[in-house]
C-alpha cells in the first residue's frame, strides 16, 4: 500500500514536472539581438527597416567594391603602360572631352542609382504611423526612463551591476549572481537591464525619445533603429519586430563618464503574454518572470 502511494507520489510529480516544463518552454525567450565577441556582420534582421538597411548596405558595398577594383587595377595599367620607361615621350593633350564626359555622368548615374534606393528606406524610417504602442524613453545619466503613454506605466532601467545602483561595472560574484538571478549568464554583462521593456510582436510600437541633461541616444541595431534623445525635444522612431526574443541596445551618443553603462534590453513576446504583462505592470509589477522564463543559456528574464 505504501508503495503504491509512492509510486503514485512519484507519477504524480513527474506529470507535473513534465507540465511545468512545458509551461516554462513556452515562455521562454530565445537572445536573438545580441553582440558578439569578434563578431563583424548585422545582428540578425528583426524588423522590415532592419532588412531593408541591411540589404541596402549591401548593395552598396558591391557596387563600391566593384568601384575601387576598376580604380585600382586603372592605376596599375597607367603605372605600367605610361611609365618613363615604356613611354619616354610623353604626350602633350590638356583634356578629352569623351572622358571627361563619360567620368562626370557615370557618378551621377551610381549615386542616382543609389538615391532610388536609399531614399525610399530613409522616407520609411521618418514617416512615423500611428502606434499600436506607444513608448516614452527618456535619457538620464546613466539609465533608461521609459513611460507606456497609453497605459499609465512608467519605470526606470538599469544595467545590472551598473555603478549607477552602487554597482562597480566590473564582473563580480555579486554581479554574476544577479545576472544569473535575473536569468541571465556573465555573457550578457553590460548588456542586460534589470527592468526590459516589453513589445508585443507584429505590432508597430512607436517611441518617443527625449534626454533629461545631455545627449542620449536610443539604439537597437536589431531592429534597424537609432535616435537621439536631446534635452527639451521630443523626436520619434517606430518599429514592427517580427520575431519573439530578448534584444540588446546601447546608448549611442557619448553622455558622460558612465556612457557605456546604460545599456537597453528590449524583449518581444507574444499578445498574449504582454497583455499578461500589462495586467502585471498596472498592478504595480513591472518584473516579468511570468513573461519571459530563461531556458538554459539561450534565454534571459527578470524576476
Amino acid at each position: 500500500m505504501r508503495l503504491s502511494t509512492v509510486m503514485n507520489g512519484i507519477a504524480v510529480a513527474g506529470i507535473a514536472t513534465l507540465t511545468a516544463g512545458s509551461a516554462l518552454a513556452q515562455q521562454a525567450l530565445e537572445i536573438v539581438g545580441q553582440p558578439l565577441d569578434g563578431g563583424i556582420g548585422f545582428q540578425p534582421a528583426a524588423t522590415e527597416i532592419a532588412s531593408d538597411l541591411q540589404w541596402l548596405d549591401h548593395m552598396i558595398l558591391y557596387i563600391i567594391t566593384a568601384i575601387v577594383v576598376f580604380v585600382t587595377g586603372l592605376l596599375i595599367y597607367v603605372i605600367f603602360r605610361y611609365n618613363s620607361k615604356s613611354n619616354p615621350t610623353p604626350a602633350r593633350f590638356t583634356h578629352n572631352t569623351p572622358l571627361e564626359v563619360v567620368w562626370t555622368l557615370l557618378p551621377i548615374v551610381i549615386l542616382v542609382f543609389i538615391g532610388a534606393f536609399s531614399l525610399p528606406i530613409l522616407f520609411k524610417q521618418q514617416e512615423i504611423p500611428v502606434g499600436e504602442v506607444t513608448i516614452k524613453a527618456t535619457g538620464n545619466q546613466w539609465y533608461w526612463s521609459y513611460e507606456y503613454v497609453d497605459e499609465g506605466i512608467a519605470f526606470d532601467s538599469y544595467m545590472i551591476g551598473s555603478p549607477a545602483t552602487g554597482g562597480t561595472n566590473m564582473m563580480t560574484p555579486e554581479v554574476e549572481a544577479q545576472l544569473v538571478a535575473a536569468g541571465y549568464t556573465k555573457q550578457q554583462f553590460l548588456l542586460a537591464t534589470d527592468t526590459a521593456v516589453v513589445v508585443p510582436v507584429g505590432k508597430v510600437v512607436v517611441v518617443q525619445v527625449t534626454g533629461t541633461d545631455v545627449i542620449h541616444s536610443w539604439k537597437v541595431p536589431a531592429f534597424g533603429v537609432m535616435q537621439d534623445a536631446v534635452p527639451g525635444r521630443t523626436a520619434g522612431l517606430w518599429f514592427k519586430a517580427e520575431k519573439e526574443g530578448i534584444y540588446f541596445g546601447q546608448c549611442s551618443e557619448i553622455c558622460g563618464q558612465m556612457h557605456a553603462f546604460m545599456p537597453i534590453t528590449v524583449k518581444v513576446v507574444s499578445e498574449a503574454a504582454y497583455a499578461a504583462w500589462l495586467t502585471k505592470a498596472k498592478a504595480g509589477d513591472v518584473q516579468l518572470s511570468a513573461v519571459a522564463t530563461p531556458a538554459a543559456v539561450q534565454v534571459a528574464a527578470n524576476d
